[in-house]
């Protein structure tokens, strides 16, 4: 089998393509911030299916704001001030509305953004009614491929919560790095082999 100079020079062009996107990741691992955050199974309706968990994220919402002071209710202690700290959703349904991430305190950060910025906005957090504003979640999933043999880390029992370690880029989803079980406040690193 002979190569033709056409199919060298496709074959580097595609190793160049794929070698820059790999590098990107790489750096971005190396430089943006790392944050531990709880994830819940997700199933979504996609035609791609093969051996992955699509986890939701939650993140922390309680620097931020809701679309309407109405969405919001305030704990309030016995004399009637409000409390310091988070905000519940006080909404009939779920609200949906344009945020960026950070890691701050080594949580998961979402603050709403308005203006041009919601425009461009790729991400999108989701406001579930009655949530802690300490529990909202990423509106998209993000995906974490695992061997084809082994066990599903997503079935809970009591007391246990799956958790998962994200890299948070300056923009777009976060992405995933390694996975953890935390039973009754043991922690447990998942290794899938």
């Amino acid at each position: 089998m002979k190569l033709s100079k056409t199919s060298i020079a496709l074959l580097l062009i595609q190793l160049a393509i794929v070698s820059t996107v790999a590098g990107k990741y790489l750096y971005q691992r190396w430089t943006c911030p790392r944050v531990w955050t709880r994830a819940s199974a997700y199933d979504p309706n996609l035609v791609m299916r093969g051996r992955y968990l699509s986890l939701q994220l939650t993140v922390d919402a309680c620097q931020s704001t809701l679309p309407s002071a109405k969405q919001a209710t305030f704990p309030r202690n016995i004399d009637g001030t409000v409390r310091r700290g988070g905000f519940l959703m006080h909404a009939p349904m779920s609200v949906s509305f344009p945020a960026r991430l950070k890691v701050d305190g080594g949580k998961l950060l979402a603050i709403r953004i308005e203006g041009e910025e919601k425009l461009t906005s790729e991400l999108s957090v989701e406001a579930p009614a009655g949530a802690s504003c300490e529990d909202f979640r990423l509106d998209g999933p993000v995906d974490f491929f695992i061997a084809e043999h082994a066990a599903d880390p997503t079935r809970l029992k009591p007391g246990q919560e799956f958790w998962i370690e994200v890299t948070v880029p300056p923009k777009g989803a976060p992405r995933p790095i390694q996975l953890a079980l935390k039973d009754n406040g043991v922690w447990k690193p998942l290794a899938f082999e």
